[in-house]
């Protein structure tokens, strides 16, 4: 099999020089197709994503009222009011007065919401390994590598205060 020529750091195969917004807008082409394959794959074992998020971070923070969830995911409140009354209404959260201050409610996993979480998390990870099962260990320390460098300078980014995260589920 003829080996590949590959182009020079900083260009395409055609000579072109790499253009920073060019990989950027890939990256979230890349992205949104890697949310949207494991979404459809989860939501098959009964979860979305978005949902399996909202239960993980109650898990892991425990109750929350419903602005410290939507910080906690970096979205809007009205996109969390809306995922927590579906949530609820199917048993997966309960609302609960908050000690502290009984006019505020908590919301809280419930028994139901947790075995949910369970199958969901296992749906995710089946659904990563499959689409990754085609890499292989260098690749994947390699790709690992990238994604880091993109995350930090995403991260400096949003701290300078260029930008602002509020995301809608």
């Amino acid at each position: 099999m003829p080996h590949e020529i590959l182009p020079s750091p900083g260009t395409t195969a055609s000579g072109d020089r790499v253009k920073p917004e060019e990989v950027g807008t890939g990256l979230l082409t890349v992205a949104q197709l890697v949310r949207r394959a494991l979404d459809e794959h989860m939501i098959a074992s009964g979860l979305s994503l978005a949902w399996t998020e909202v239960l993980q971070a109650l898990n892991r923070l425990g109750s929350l009222r419903q602005a410290e969830l939507a910080a906690e995911l970096g979205l809007a409140v009205r996109s969390v009011s809306r995922t927590v009354e579906a949530l609820e209404r199917d048993g997966l959260v309960a609302r609960r007065a908050d000690p502290a201050d009984l006019r505020l409610r908590l919301i809280v996993l419930t028994l139901r919401g947790s075995a949910a979480l369970a199958a969901s998390e296992a749906a995710w990870e089946r659904g990563i390994r499959e689409m990754f099962a085609d890499f292989d260990q260098r690749r994947l320390t390699q790709l690992r590598e990238l994604l880091g460098a993109v995350e930090t300078g995403a991260a400096k980014a949003v701290l300078s205060g260029k930008i602002r995260v509020v995301r809608n589920l």
